[in-house]
């Protein structure tokens, strides 16, 4: 099976994308597609053996629609997968812009037109009740020829889509919004264009004085005004993406056969050396083999200051070098470099679904084809009840606006836009935060979240060995103590050696020359420093050399879950460093916000259960499981679900994975291995724990926008149907005018729109 994401053409609203969805399900060789409005996106996992994109595409060609499969990959020189997956996005972008702008001319057509329509039909209903003096015979016969002109322009030029919605209604019976409004504008403009054609004829029989032009044209005016707003919110919802894709460089400096080629960061080949300038964008990943600089990591780390680099260091796409030049060689290209990765990631989590998204999705694939038959009853009740009350031309003109207010003020269009709108935003909003989601549902999952276990290794603490106390009894100064020390480990390869070396180097100590050196199996190093034979290592060393000392000195540290490492001569213990994994700066005040907003934290980590105590102790938290193995965590998320809770772990490791995904909601450490990040739905940049509690508000603030639109929106639709059929009208005289169902129907998808872009401004 072959998974790939397509863009969609032609689609309008969310009743487009259930039809799609539904006619893709049925394509033989299709095992799945999802339909998403809001990306105007589909994912679709098919077996390439026995139908392909275009095939696909040919399937829904006849009802309006297509599938967006090649063409930009082959411009760009880049595989379809790498244009899916990378640089392709920004095509989408520019089309997008060009249909705005022909809506725009559209509209702007439209809107002076619309306005003679409006103020003739305020002007009549005012005379009517004698607010204003009667039009005129000689304007007023004007106004009767120009809006058949007026309202035939805006229907077949303007409204063509809707037009078009209408002839795949009746040809294939697949209704949308565009149905709706087709439906209703045609009959409005029928309706009107018989009693203009044949008004001697009807007169005796019909009230031939109301006629519906003003409506075809407003409603369609409004309906198109309604859609470029909203087109242009859209655009606005998905600017992360843009961002991202700003950070890329378009070039690389590549070396090859000795000479420096400027080529497109596409043509870039795993292995080649690249050479960077300063001020220059780092086009792929790689790790430098020439030269030194500092880089600019903040949209990878957050952190703003630049860090300095040389030989074997790694570097990532996106991130800028400051100051000197270097050559690095590319060890990740295309769309498996970090910062393509990440757009992916967020890509691909704005066209995923979010479980609420279901219950939108079932009432907008119902819904349009129940409007048309309460449409149609509506119109049929006027006609057998009312023509009994008002007679039979005033109990048409109310039903004919009856049926055409019901066709507009239900189009599901609010409905299909409350959820995906407010996850574009919302992923996008993490991503600028350093909180990658993987999927919709990871998002809405988090909001529910009451525990939260997290891995002590690389999430509370730094995941690597760093010194953190000196204890030194000798005549030497702090400094020397240390920087001899180090001296002697600059020849292990230890990880508790390259920490005292690292922190001697951050200290800028000058290290000695050492001689005689040798390694001590188990026990630690020998050499020569000065003229003076040392020995570093642990209390093995001590008590090898008979040295008095007092052990209980270093056991307060050891129970801390420190590890000493003593420096001696053949006479005497001169002092003792302690080395261990250091609490992460934000982890205290992570795990106090969590505690805020009521959620549960248990520590779970493989160390010894004193060690794993204290750290915990110094964070806050309380409930700690030590000495477990990856199966053990994995139970411990089980018994926990079992229990009712529901469970986000936050880890780095390889022995975090299946914890990870058996979660509720799986966190990874974007410092961690790529298995932990492959096993998780959201990944904290930068490994920054306090990002997990941005992460839960960021969950229930989208949630809550999510909730708001839908409410609104079936409130909107649920309270208009009603109004519009005019069940009102017997009680308190209330008919609602198509022109007014137009207007808010076009105004609750913008405001559904404007309520997720609120997302944006809210403070994490």
């Amino acid at each position: 099976m072959q998974t790939q994401t397509l863009k969609v053409k032609g689609m309008h609203c969310a009743s487009c994308a259930s039809i799609i969805e539904k006619t893709l399900n049925q394509v033989s060789g299709v095992e799945s597609a999802e339909v998403n409005y809001g990306t105007e996106k589909t994912k679709v996992s098919y077996d390439p053996s026995k139908t392909n994109p275009s095939m696909m595409s040919s399937h829904i060609e006849a009802l309006g629609y297509s599938l967006d499969a090649k063409g930009t990959a082959e411009e760009m020189g880049m595989t379809e997968d790498e244009h899916a997956h990378h640089l392709g996005l920004a095509q989408s972008k520019q089309e997008k812009l060009l249909e705005l702008e022909s809506m725009r001319k559209n509209v702007l057509t439209a809107l002076p037109l619309a306005a003679i329509a409006i103020i003739f039909m305020g002007w009549e209903m005012m005379a009517e009740f004698m607010l204003v003096p009667m039009m005129n015979t000689v304007l007023s016969q004007f106004m009767h020829h120009l809006l058949p002109v007026i309202a035939t322009y805006i229907l077949f030029v303007v409204g063509k889509p809707y037009l078009l919605g209408l002839i795949r209604f009746i040809r294939y019976g697949k209704a949308n919004m565009d149905t709706l409004i087709g439906l209703g504008t045609v009959a409005a403009y029928m309706y009107s264009f018989t009693i203009g054609a044949f008004e001697e004829v009807l007169a005796s029989f019909i009230n031939v004085d109301y006629q519906y032009y003003d409506v075809t044209i407003v409603v369609i005016t409004f309906v198109a005004l309604g859609k470029y707003l909203e087109t242009r919110s859209k655009l606005k919802t998905g600017d992360a993406i843009e961002k991202l894709l700003n950070l890329q460089a378009k070039t690389a400096l590549v070396l090859r056969e000795g000479k420096e080629i400027e080529l497109s960061v596409s043509e870039v080949k795993l292995g080649e050396f690249i050479i960077v300038k300063p001020g220059s964008k780092i086009p792929v990943d790689g790790i430098i083999t020439e030269g030194e600089s500092f880089v600019d990591e903040s949209m990878v780390t957050g952190e703003p200051m630049p860090v300095q680099k040389s030989g074997g260091d790694s570097v990532t796409s996106g991130t800028i070098n400051t100051t000197g030049s270097f050559v690095f060689k590319a060890t990740r290209v295309g769309s498996e470099t970090v910062l393509a990765q990440i757009i992916t990631m967020v890509e691909d989590a704005q066209g995923s679904k979010a479980p609420i998204q279901a219950l939108a999705d079932k009432i907008s694939a119902v819904f349009v084809p129940v409007v048309l038959v309460i449409a149609v009853l509506t119109l049929g009740v006027w006609l057998a009840v009312g023509s009994q009350y008002l007679g039979f031309s005033q109990a048409l003109s109310f039903g004919l606006v009856s049926f055409v207010g019901i066709l507009v003020i239900a189009c599901p269009c609010a409905l299909g836009l409350a959820t995906p709108t407010s996850i574009i935003v919302g992923v996008g909003k993490g991503a600028k935060e350093g909180i990658l989601i993987k999927d919709a549902a990871s998002l809405e999952m988090l909001h529910r979240v009451d525990t939260v276990v997290v891995d002590k290794t690389g999430t509370i603490t730094k995941g690597k060995p760093t010194l953190t106390d000196v204890q030194n009894f000798s005549h030497m100064s702090k400094d020397e103590f240390i920087a001899i020390i180090a001296s002697l480990e600059t020849k292990s390869e230890h990880p508790i050696a390259r920490a005292i070396v690292d922190y001697a180097k951050s200290k800028r100590l000058k290290l000695f020359t050492v001689t005689k050196f040798k390694s001590l199996q188990g026990k630690g190093v020998q050499g020569t420093v000065n003229g003076v034979e040392y020995f570093v290592g642990n209390a093995r060393i001590v008590s090898e050399l008979e040295l008095v000392f007092d052990f209980k000195q270093i056991e307060s540290f050891t129970q801390q879950g420190k590890t000493p490492v003593l420096l001696t001569t053949k006479e005497e213990v001169l002092g003792f460093v302690m080395v261990a994994d250091e609490i992460k700066e934000e982890s205290e005040k992570a795990v106090a916000d969590l505690g805020r907003l009521g959620i549960d934290i248990v520590m779970l980590t493989g160390d010894e259960e004193k060690a794993a105590k204290h750290i915990a102790s110094l964070v806050g938290i309380s409930k700690v499981v030590a000495n477990v193995l990856p199966q053990d965590k994995l139970n411990e998320i089980q018994s926990l679900q079992q229990a009712g809770k529901i469970v986000a772990m936050a880890g780095d490791g390889v022995n975090d994975a299946p914890a990870l995904a058996q979660a509720d909601v799986g966190i990874a450490m974007g410092t961690g291995t790529d298995v932990a990040i492959e096993s998780a739905g959201i990944t904290l940049l930068r490994g920054d724990i306090s990002k997990l509690v941005k992460a839960i508000r960021l969950s229930k603030i989208t949630m809550r926008g999510i909730k708001q639109n839908l409410f609104w929106a079936f409130i909107y639709n649920t309270m208009g149907i009603p109004l519009a059929a005019g069940v009102f009208y017997p009680i308190f005289g209330w008919v609602l005018n198509p022109v007014f169902a137009g207007f808010a129907m076009a105004m609750s998808s913008v405001s559904v729109v404007a309520n997720s872009l609120r997302i944006k401004s809210k403070k994490l």
